[in-house]
């Protein structure tokens, strides 16, 4: 059984705290991210998991899996249709570190970051405001502000924060949309110029950027 729900005060709380830290890791030098970036994951995981809330409810389960399919189909037709527009533009290129291990660990990422985007934030947005379509822009909002201060990448973020929120609120489940994510941002990496979004850099290792190199 789930533990009663939290007071008002304890999610936003969370809420302010938990935002700050990734934010702040994300602005951090690169040798202070790779010592940080484990413990917020840790940390965040468990708040979450500490409500006891079942599978189902995470997202994580069958609940809502099905219905949602339709999403992955969607994302490659999309996909489909950027790369040949970024053909036909000029601007497609191959994708930086293109071999299986880093595209692995790049869509495992984004499944992470929808658990992170629905279960932490959207969760307590959900909680804290009386307005779902409210809560769903701001969750969106907060996650197209992590990405500053790459324009591009916060732009297509902000959509696809408020798109995938929205998304969840109707299925209630994440595995279609972590793996639409990981398709569309690397659908973006690769139609998208490197000089613009510094291989999907964010914060300082953004403003850091130098071609295929990093400022040390």
């Amino acid at each position: 059984m789930p533990n009663a729900q939290p007071s008002r005060s304890r999610d936003l709380i969370e809420l302010i705290l938990g935002y700050t830290f990734i934010v702040a890791i994300i602005w951090a030098p690169e040798h202070v991210q790779r010592m940080l970036s484990p413990f917020a994951l840790a940390l965040t995981l468990g708040v979450v998991l500490a409500r006891r809330n079942g599978r189902d409810e995470l997202g994580l389960g069958s609940r809502g899996f099905v219905s949602s399919l339709w999403i992955l189909p969607a994302a490659i037709a999309f996909a489909a249709f950027s790369i040949l527009a970024a053909a036909k533009l000029g601007t497609l290129h191959p994708l930086y570190k293109g071999d299986v291990a880093h595209i692995s660990g790049y869509v495992l990422w984004t499944i992470y970051q929808q658990f992170l985007l629905q279960d932490y934030f959207m969760a307590r947005l959900l909680r804290l405001l009386s307005n779902e379509a409210v809560a769903v822009t701001l969750a969106g909002t907060l996650f197209a502000l992590a990405h500053l201060p790459n324009l591009p990448l916060t732009a297509a973020t902000l959509v696809w924060g408020i798109v995938s929120c929205a998304l969840f609120c109707r299925y209630r489940n994440l595995w279609a949309l972590g793996l639409a994510q990981g398709l569309l941002g690397l659908c973006f990496a690769v139609c998208v110029p490197d000089a613009l979004h510094h291989h999907l850099r964010v914060g300082l290792g953004y403003l850091r950027y130098q071609g295929t190199q990093l400022v040390p």
